[in-house]
Formats: C-alpha cells, sequence, structure tokens
C-alpha cells in the first residue's frame, strides 16, 4: 500500500463538510474506520477521535508515537461560488502538481494529517510501533478540540504533529493566542427615502488575503480595516450617509480579503470619489502585496432595502461608534521577537465583521510567542471597546509551544530527512498556532515535531498542495516510524 491510500483517503474525507463546528460527519467516518479495521477507538462528547493501532510483531518493545492531526478545515470561498460547506463536498481539482478546489479553500489544512493517518492505519505491512492516532475538532476557532482532549488513552511520550506548510521544516515551537470578540450594541432608527436618496454597496475587494499567522509578515492589506478607514474618510469629508449593514472576512484566523458597507445616501458621488482618493495611495502602499486592491461604490436597487418608503439603518451614533472603534483598535504586526531572528512576537488580525439590527459584530485572531502578551493584548482591546460603548469578550485561549534545545524525536527526524533528502531540514519556531503546545501541557515530559508537504495560500480559495511534496513526506513519515 503506497500514497495511491492516501490520495484516496483525502478524496473520501473531501465528500464529508467538515467545517470548525461542524465535525461530526468527520467524526462518525473515523469511528466508522476504526470499526472496519478492529482498532481500538475512543471518542468523546465534542467529537475528538483517539484511534490506536498496536505494535507490529517485533516492534512490541519500541516507545508508542502519537500521531495528531485536526479535522476541521477553514471554509472560504469566491464571492461568486454557490458552494455550501454545510452539505456539500470539496470538488477537487489537480492542476500539474497542485490539488486544490474549485472556488474554495482545499481543506489540505489539516485534511492531508487524517488521510496520512488513515493510510498508516490500515497498513498491516508496516513494521512499526503502537501508533496513537489523535483527530482533534475546531483547531482552526482556538485550538478547542486539544483543550478538551482525554489523553488517558494515550501512552506515547513522542508527538508527531502533521500540520505544517513547508517540507524540510520542522516546528519546535508556536506562538499562544485567543480570539476577541468586541460587541458594539445596535440603535436603527426608520429613514424616509425619498427620490434623492440612493444605495449603494461601499466594498474593499481584490486582496490576497491569507494565513493570519503565516502571512501576518507579509504586509498583506486587511478588508475590514480598509473598510473603516474609507467610512472614516467619508465621515470626515462631511458626507451624508446612513449604514444599512456590515459584513466582510469569515474566520478570525484568515486576513479577510472582502469586506463592505451597505449605504443610504444622497451623495453617491462624494462617497465614491472619496474612496478612490484613497485607492490611489492603496496601490502604492500595497503594490507588491496586494496589487488588484479595489474600492467600489457600485448602485443597489433601493426598493430592495425598504419597508414602504423607510428604511432601517443605523443611527449617526451608532456609526460613529464603529466606525472610531475600528479606526482606534491595532491589527498585524505589534511586535517583532527580539530573541527569534525574523519572527513575528505578538499579532492580531481582524478577521469577521457581522451585523444585524441588534449588533455589530467583530472577530480578531489574537496571537504571541509570550502568553502573558495575549493577556495584555485581550486587555487592550477590552478598554478600547469600552470607550466606544462596546463589550468585548475571549473565547478560545491557548498556550504558547516553548522551543525546547533538547529533543530526541526531533533530532531524529532531521538525520533521517538529511539522510533521504538533498536538501537540510531546518528548525523554526513560528508564529502560526499548532496544538502540540496544548497537549503537551496534558502529558509531562512530551517530544514534539511538527512537519508537513508544501501547501500555498491556506485559509484562502487559493490554497492547493504539491502532490509531490505530500508523496515525499509520506514516505518520510513511514521511515520515521520504521526506524523510531
Amino acid at each position: 500500500m503506497g500514497f495511491e491510500r492516501v490520495e484516496y483517503y483525502f478524496g473520501e474525507i473531501s465528500k464529508i463538510p467538515r467545517g470548525s463546528g461542524n465535525e461530526k460527519g468527520i467524526s462518525d467516518y473515523l469511528v466508522g474506520f476504526a470499526k472496519e479495521h478492529g482498532l481500538e477507538c475512543y471518542r468523546d462528547e465534542i467529537y475528538n477521535v483517539i484511534i490506536i493501532k498496536e505494535a507490529s510483531k517485533g516492534c512490541e518493545g519500541s516507545e508508542p508515537v502519537i500521531l495528531q492531526g485536526h479535522i476541521d478545515m477553514v471554509c472560504q470561498k469566491t464571492l461568486e461560488s454557490e458552494h455550501d460547506f454545510t452539505k456539500d463536498p470539496i470538488t477537487l481539482l489537480i492542476d500539474g502538481d497542485f490539488l486544490h478546489a474549485d472556488g474554495t479553500t482545499l481543506g489540505g489544512d489539516d485534511g492531508i494529517a487524517v488521510a496520512y493517518m488513515l493510510s498508516i492505519l490500515e497498513n498491516d505491512e508496516l513494521q512499526i510501533p503502537r501508533i496513537e492516532c489523535v483527530f482533534t475538532v475546531s483547531e482552526e476557532v482556538g485550538m478547542d478540540g486539544a483543550i478538551a482532549l482525554d489523553v488517558s488513552p494515550l501512552k506515547g511520550k513522542r508527538l508527531i504533529n502533521i500540520d505544517s506548510e513547508e517540507e524540510g521544516e520542522f516546528i519546535a515551537g508556536c506562538a499562544g493566542g485567543a480570539v476577541s470578540n468586541p460587541v458594539i450594541p445596535v440603535k436603527t432608527e426608520e429613514r424616509t427615502v425619498t427620490s434623492a436618496d440612493t444605495a449603494i454597496r461601499l466594498s474593499v475587494s481584490g486582496l490576497l488575503g491569507g494565513h493570519s499567522g503565516m502571512e501576518i509578515d507579509k504586509g498583506r492589506a486587511n478588508a475590514i480595516c480598509k473598510l473603516a478607514e474609507i467610512l472614516l474618510a467619508c465621515n470626515n469629508a462631511g458626507a451624508d450617509f446612513h449604514i444599512v449593514s456590515l459584513s466582510g472576512g469569515g474566520r478570525d484566523n484568515a486576513i479577510p480579503f472582502y469586506a463592505e458597507a451597505v449605504l443610504i445616501t444622497n451623495e453617491p458621488e462624494r462617497l465614491e470619489e472619496t474612496a478612490l482618493s484613497l485607492l490611489t495611495d492603496a496601490k502604492k502602499e500595497f503594490a507588491e502585496t496586494d496589487p488588484d486592491i479595489l474600492y467600489k461604490a457600485e448602485p443597489l436597487d433601493i426598493k430592495e432595502l425598504l419597508t414602504g418608503d423607510k428604511c432601517d439603518v443605523y443611527t449617526q451614533e451608532t456609526a460613529g461608534l464603529f466606525i472610531k472603534l475600528m479606526n482606534a483598535l491595532p491589527n498585524g504586526i505589534l511586535k517583532m521577537s527580539e530573541d527569534l531572528e525574523n519572527i513575528v512576537e505578538t499579532s492580531l488580525n481582524w478577521g469577521i465583521l457581522a451585523s444585524d439590527k441588534e449588533k455589530i459584530s467583530l472577530s480578531a485572531g489574537l496571537r504571541s510567542m509570550i502568553d502573558n502578551e495575549v493577556d495584555k493584548l485581550i486587555k487592550k482591546i477590552e478598554d478600547i471597546a469600552s470607550e466606544y460603548k462596546a463589550t468585548a469578550s475571549v473565547s478560545g485561549r491557548y498556550q504558547a509551544w516553548q522551543y525546547s534545545k533538547h529533543s530526541p524525536l526531533r533530532e531524529k527526524m532531521i538525520e533521517i530527512y538529511d539522510k533521504t533528502h538533498e536538501d537540510k531540514a531546518k528548525v523554526v519556531v513560528i508564529h502560526a498556532g499548532v496544538e502540540c503546545g496544548t497537549i503537551a501541557a496534558k502529558i509531562p515530559g512530551l517530544d514534539a515535531v511538527s512537519f508537513g508537504p508544501n501547501m500555498y495560500d491556506v485559509h484562502t480559495v487559493n490554497e492547493r498542495l504539491s502532490i509531490s511534496s505530500a508523496m515525499r513526506s509520506y514516505d518520510f513519515l513511514l521511515e520515521v516510524l520504521k526506524e523510531i
């Protein structure tokens, strides 16, 4: 059994919707797999799954190995896509060496880990130690699965996390983080619409987006923040407008590539002129990172917003609070590490903007290599929010994974990599989060490493997996399991 089984299982799990919070289907699949293959299996109430396969004959004296990955995926799609992540399968496409999806995220993060583990678990020809495969939920929304994981079935003290995105890099530490969720209570008023009024959609689009941990240092534009800048400029210019709705992004851990405000105005030309004047500067600022950035003020059918001749809009107080709050909040890189070269220490990403007639909701992914800095940032956001009559709750708090100079597992994996590859392995500490730190806090003395094949533009609709790299990484993993 070779890599074709990895391809098979990746195809099978791609048929199962598995956005964060919707993991029951994929969890059921894993439990069914374990039963079909007569393997020891545990599942908890939030759908984490542990599947255990005892050591091959002759390997009973070897120490167990924990393999781990998460079963949820980030759900992003193009503006044109009609894909429903709650029921539709991911449509897989091959373009040369790359596997990608049709108009959506691929789910290679972290579906490739699931496919690797299932392929290993079914293969009775391998001579390997006891394998304890841990499939966690809700990693993409704050490590919730790893936080709740019951590790009592596990005997292993060596963990290989398969959630890295660059072949040959061995992750030995990562940032901790949390999700901050400011909410502004909304006050609305009925506006009588006249023939002088126009409905427009003010939008920011064409951005590259990306993973808020891996790409936060690329200087890419944040659509939600840019929308708030435009609204502030329109406000400062004295333009007359009334907000009907606000939306943008989709995940706190994905840099948003689109945001919009639906407005009622009697000065559409003025709003458009203001937006386009800012776009000139934005084109220069983001010429390298987001060359296709676009600000638009498009007319809408105002009748669709009306009840009779009236439309519910946010009061000027509510609109002003949002605009001022969003422009007062920090975003992006806050501090670079003083100890690790070219590594971001602390950052945040405003990834979600949503609104209804009761509230305007924001969501940001906070990250730091130093746990105390996350706590400080949480407090800072709470203080700023309170100045603008907003409250900020916190969810998904997880620990940083501190770098250890001595790791027998890492050293062995590097030795094997260097003798089987032309290039040399690299040890890195990353600003993105992996579950090693959270699991290590539950298993004293755990020796952990994270690795994986080449993946690009994860958490975006351009996500793609290198097939050749996935093959090499799978062969490498099998070699590691044979030798450790």
